[in-house]
């Protein structure tokens, strides 16, 4: 969806605890801090999973695009302390570094891969890019989305949708962080040491940076950023492809926010386990012979294969008479959704994945967490004496300050809500999650609007609750009612343990 996490052709798998647990090193996110700038190993062994098929056949070797202007590097001669250190060159961090180095402090960025576009599809509400002023780096909108809640419903949803020019909006960041004096450090982050007015990142080549503030953005990597609870999140798994097919059936007008229908499999045993752990369609078609398909699993514990959701992929493209002529690139994607918050206050602060902003209901993140770099670089700012003030705070007192700006109390209430909401999911089977969201859709559009974008607080949350039970079918109602008692029963019961 908006936000899904891509990996692109290299997905490793840990054994045993998750079959397919991401390795650290093949997380790349806001999707994340995207290809982050730390290094972390893992125990266990690895498998790699090998793509089948017809269509798989069709998939490309990875290629990777940089972009082709010269960074200013950081001369660790110098020895100076930067006033903050940004590690992973994803959206999050960039547009922290851009705005802190606007009010005239040192600014540090490391990952092992500046210079790397972003390999993700990404895709927004535009509505939410036109707030933050990055029209300009959609290369496609379209006037609405379609969600086929099965063979016989579709629901018409008046927002238009955009995809990401990934080269655009990389470039323009860079360039604005550039012109304000940010500097590039190419290497990975191997681990921080903390004194009381500075921390000392060590990375892969040997440099030292010295630096009043440390932010990870690298992802789920979570390289720097510590958790002190055991993680246990539900997971969102993709796979995706850009392909030039013969044709397709769907209107370029609209892209498909989902496509539950089940038509396709044929075959008792995959229908059935299509039933306990659905999967559907979310397409992006740019023209009438060039398209953005991905099968998706919306949340599971554990999540899907990979190549359950490839033969389900397949099957369904094969049905709807997608013939697949050139495949251009391929994503597979994991994103770990729920679970505990980092330890806050901490000394290093965070934002998107690794602080835990990704939406515990949905997967997004992108449109969230640019929104959220402003209120990091704004407390960044304040605290270190921007735009000419006096310092005021350093050490531990700085970076509690920055993390309660990141998560005042209404922002963790709003996210128990939407990790209660996960819970509920995970526990509805196809029939139950086209009953939830054929009633979800035809909600009060400032509902469904504001739930998908965090825009609603626990008060509006619990009327929209009540909105989505009244607009439900009996069925759905009890069902609801009944499977989410006990992740009810949890939200309340955290909310009331939350305290400032």
């Amino acid at each position: 969806m908006d936000t899904l996490l891509k990996i692109p052709n290299e997905l490793e798998f840990l054994q045993p605890h998750h079959k397919f647990a991401v390795k650290a090193t093949s997380f790349k996110t806001q999707k994340h801090g995207i290809l982050s700038g730390c290094w972390k190993k893992t125990s266990g062994g690895f498998g790699r999973v090998r793509a089948t098929g017809a269509l798989l056949d069709l998939v490309p070797a990875t290629k990777l695009e940089n972009l082709d202007f010269e960074l200013p590097m950081y001369d660790p001669s110098k020895g100076a302390v930067v006033d903050l250190a940004v590690v992973g060159s994803g959206p999050a961090g960039l547009a922290v570094a851009q705005r802190v180095s606007e009010a005239g402090l040192s600014v540090c960025s490391i990952d092992p891969s500046p210079q790397l576009i972003w390999p993700n599809n990404y895709g927004v509400w535009v509505d939410e890019f036109e707030a933050m002023d990055l029209l300009d780096c959609l290369d496609y909108t379209w006037s609405g989305a379609d969600v086929y809640i099965d063979d016989h419903t579709t629901k018409d949803l008046d927002r238009p949708y955009g995809r990401v020019n990934r080269k655009k909006l990389k470039s323009k960041m860079m360039q604005k962080c550039i012109a304000n004096g940010v500097k590039f450090h190419q290497a990975k982050v191997m681990d921080v040491v903390h004194e009381e007015s500075k921390s000392v990142l060590v990375c892969s080549d040997g440099v030292t940076i010295q630096a009043t503030v440390v932010l990870d953005a690298t992802g789920f990597s979570r390289c720097l950023v510590q958790y002190n609870k055991p993680y246990n999140p539900g997971y969102q798994v993709a796979y995706g492809i850009v392909a030039e097919v013969e044709e397709h059936p769907f209107d370029l007008n609209k892209m498909v926010f989902m496509d539950w229908r089940d038509s396709h499999l044929n075959s008792g045993e995959l229908k059935e386990r299509n039933k306990m752990l659905p999967t559907f369609l979310y397409a992006m078609p740019f023209s009438s012979d060039r398209i953005f398909l991905e099968e998706t699993s919306l949340v599971a514990r554990p999540g899907l294969d990979m190549r359950d959701i490839q033969e389900r992929m397949e099957l369904r493209l094969r049905h709807l008479g997608i013939k697949v002529k050139r495949v251009e690139e391929d994503e597979r994607c994991l994103i770990p959704m729920g679970g505990p918050l980092p330890v806050i206050p901490q000394r290093v602060v965070g934002i998107g994945g690794t602080a835990g902003m990704v939406h515990p209901s949905t997967g997004y993140m992108v449109a969230r967490t640019l929104a959220a770099a402003p209120i990091v670089a704004e407390a960044i700012i304040q605290c270190l004496g921007g735009y000419g003030s006096r310092r005021s705070l350093g050490g531990d007192e700085l970076s509690a300050s920055v993390w309660r700006d990141l998560w005042p109390k209404e922002r963790r209430h709003q996210r128990e809500f939407f990790c209660f909401g996960m819970d509920v999911l995970l526990r509805l089977d196809l029939p139950g999650l086209r009953r939830f969201f054929d009633a979800f859709f035809d909600l009060e559009p400032r509902y469904w609007h504001g739930f998908l974008s965090s825009r609603l607080f626990l008060p509006e949350l619990m009327f929209f609750g009540l909105s989505l039970l009244s607009h439900a079918s009996n069925a759905s109602r009890l069902e609801i009612i009944r499977k989410g008692t006990l992740p009810l029963v949890k939200m309340v019961s955290n909310l009331l343990q939350d305290k400032e």
